[in-house]
């Protein structure tokens, strides 16, 4: 049997081998670096990348610019490799820092490979499709916790059923929800004139993502004037009665006129109705509105409110704004507030699916349902790779325990439970292994198991301030996270080997790493560090720039004017033709600028009037002095406000700049320097070999 497994290995092998010498023979050697060879087929997949071709884009006619594109690409991809091979030389890719930051970037770039997609796609359509509409709805809510137990929960399920079926059988639906808050409120030992106690349960008018998840879905399928069966949140158990559900729109702009009834209540509706009346007439909304209208804060406007979003609108609002066009009015109607009249300026439609989509993503990452994929993607892992819970198993055949037989489980929890006590619930509980006999596995997934030991090591890791709680309900809930967590990093350990695709993403994120930090170390911190060398280049290369040639215009000044400039504020605190006076007697008594401050000083009235400035102005890159003065005197220059006086002390021929006015321009050049001469030396080092002919031969 041995022999056969043997033979059959190496058919495979040979089989592969041939399969791969076929391969290479239609993929020629490109580079040879370190004796490693660099294949067509690898460089023309980056260098197709790099300038945004598609590769299975037919070649077209060569051109100089294409030649030249390719030509200059292989120096780069050359270059590039030969400082990869020396980095991995350095260890620098075991550096515990950059270590450290490719476990980040992996970790983000893992995300979209660890979770279902389609349940993804899915979940963004599904809001889209639910965003089409408003809902306004009532609940009843009969409070339990997430964490609570069977028998708290069968309690509180038990409770929203007698209120289900008191509403079905015709009871008034936001009666039965006060008495569901009054109980709680009793429960709470609330303050019977606390404003919570007064809640009928109406909770206005929401969209999708404005609840959580179940409640949002179990809401969305409904009818009108359906009740819906108690659904489970993380708050307790909800009752949903749906009102109305009216097409979305976000914001709204509108005019409005209310009439309250805090005001001679007895002629409300007559108040509203006279005025609604008037408008049909004729008479201008806004006219009526600061007539008849009780809102005091929008009477100046005529009744107008802008943009106000859905969330800020009474529901009675939103309904009847829904069935107006832009600029159509409404008939009165009344709320508990009063009676009303609404005219339509704007009203939001919802965008585009695409549009939509970013705003999606974000609201999903802090929504419950964000974590529906990542179940969804997990059962999927569970089937894969063959995932046991053993404490879900019983033994086959049966044990005896005296004279009968009986199943019981693989593995059980007991020990766990008995290990774990109420510090756990204050970040403050410590695993001994002492607290562990048995070491049955509890799971498996593939070929790593998991006993006692791994699980309670999970729950002394994961420890978090939680409220007080049985330690059976506890370590119940923590099993059923470490389950899937388990499977998610089985699966999470094994996505370079099962995912090409990822694996090359992740190496060029590890290259481009490496390639930072040697480049860092070996050439822009050395061009810092290395100020004799820096300044040698620098009187090496000075005298080679020519100020007649544009790509050594960086190098030097232009014609440059050496100026006082004063700014004055407001030309009726001080003339300008005086301001020149003070400037040019200022001037001939070659006062410095102090003095010059002084005084102006002393001819103003208030010293934030003015300011005194020298400037060393470079022509064509200023906008003060004209052509014409760029000579010494004293000039003029009105602004918006007020004007400046200034003046030319001397014009300075063009001239190369210094080290210290052009350092960021040679330390680029330096660093360049420095490049070259790394990548010859590492060139002669790793042998590099380039097989031009092949590249001759390269179309695209």
């Amino acid at each position: 049997m041995a022999i056969l497994k043997k033979l059959f290995v190496f058919i495979v092998l040979a089989a592969c081998s041939v399969a791969l010498y076929a391969q290479k023979s239609n993929d020629p050697v490109i580079f040879e670096i370190n004796g490693k060879k660099i294949y067509k087929s690898e460089f023309m997949r980056e260098f197709l990348r790099s300038i945004g071709k598609d590769p299975a884009a037919s070649p077209t006619a060569c051109t100089y610019e294409k030649r030249k594109a390719l030509t200059d690409y292989v120096e780069l991809y050359v270059n590039y490799r030969a400082k990869l091979e020396d980095a991995h030389a350095q260890g620098i890719d075991t550096l515990p820092s950059l270590v450290a930051e490719l476990k980040g970037y992996r970790n983000e770039l893992a995300s979209p490979y660890l979770i279902d997609s389609a349940t993804s796609l899915r979940l963004m359509k599904e809001a889209y499709d639910r965003n089409h509409y408003t809902l306004h709805a009532s609940h009843i809510l009969v409070r339990v916790k997430p964490n609570a137990e069977p028998k708290d929960t069968l309690e509180a399920y038990n409770k929203a059923m007698e209120y289900y079926n008191r509403v079905m059988g015709g009871e008034n639906f936001n009666r039965v929800a006060n008495e569901a808050v009054q109980v709680f409120c009793d429960q709470m030992r609330i303050d019977p004139d606390d404003k919570r106690r007064r809640d009928d349960g109406d909770l206005g008018c929401f969209t999708v993502f404005d609840m959580v998840y179940p409640f949002e879905t179990a809401a969305y399928n409904l009818q009108p004037g359906e009740i819906s069966k108690p659904v489970r949140t993380q708050f307790g158990y909800h009752i949903i009665k749906l009102y109305t559900k009216v097409p979305y729109f976000g914001k709204s702009t509108f005019q409005h006129i209310w009439c309250s009834t805090d005001k001679r209540p007895e002629y409300t509706e007559y108040r509203a109705r006279e005025a609604y009346d008037q408008i049909i007439n004729g008479t201008d909304f806004a006219v009526v509105c600061a007539n008849y209208s009780d809102d005091n804060s929008t009477l100046s406007n005529g009744g107008l409110m802008v943009d106000v979003p859905i969330r800020q609108i009474p529901s009675e609002y939103i309904f009847m704004l829904s069935q107006l066009k832009p600029g159509e009015l409404s008939v009165p109607f009344q709320t508990q507030y009063g009676w009303h009249i609404l005219k339509l300026i704007s009203r939001d439609s919802i965008p585009a699916y695409e549009d939509m989509v970013p705003l999606y993503k974000q609201r999903m990452a802090r929504d419950t349902r964000s974590n529906e994929p990542r179940k969804a993607f997990i059962e999927q892992c569970k089937k894969k790779y063959n995932f046991i819970d053993y404490t879900q198993m019983k033994t086959k055949p049966a044990v005896k325990k005296g004279k009968k037989s009986v199943a019981v489980p693989l593995a059980t929890l007991d020990e766990c439970v008995k290990a774990v006590d109420d510090r756990v619930l204050n970040r403050q509980w410590q695993f001994a292994d002492s607290m562990v006999t048995d070491l049955r596995p509890l799971c498996s997934v593939g070929d790593k198991e998991y006993n006692a030991v791994d699980f309670l090591r999970y729950i002394e890791r994961n420890q978090h301030a939680d409220r007080p709680q049985s330690m059976q309900v506890y370590v119940d809930n923590r099993y059923k996270m470490f389950l899937d967590d388990m499977v998610f990093s089985y699966a999470d350990a094994r996505l370079e080997e099962e995912n090409p695709e990822f694996a090359e993403l992740i190496n060029e994120y590890r290259n481009g790493l490496m390639i930072f930090t040697y480049n860092n170390d070996n050439v822009w911190t050395r061009a810092f560090a290395d100020t004799v060398g820096f300044q040698n280049f620098y009187r090496q290369e000075a005298p080679k720039h020519n100020i007649d040639n544009p790509d050594d215009a960086v190098y030097f000044w232009n014609e440059r004017a050496q100026v006082t400039v004063v700014t004055i504020n407001d030309s009726a605190s001080l003339k300008p033709s005086k301001g020149v006076k003070i400037l040019q007697k200022a001037v001939k008594k070659q006062l410095n600028r102090e003095q010059i401050y002084g005084k102006f000083f002393s001819a103003l009235p208030d010293s934030a009037h003015f300011t005194v400035d020298e400037q060393l102005l470079e022509r064509e890159h200023q906008e003060l002095l004209s052509d014409a003065q760029w000579r010494p005197g004293v000039y003029v220059a009105p602004q918006s406000h007020g004007y400046k006086v200034f003046c030319v002390h001397r014009v300075l021929d063009p001239c190369l700049k210094s080290i210290k006015e052009a350092r960021g321009y040679y330390v680029n050049d330096y660093q360049n320097y420095l490049d070259k001469q790394l990548v010859d030396t590492l060139r002669k080092k790793y042998n590099v070999v380039i097989h031009q002919d092949v590249i001759d031969e390269i179309t695209y």
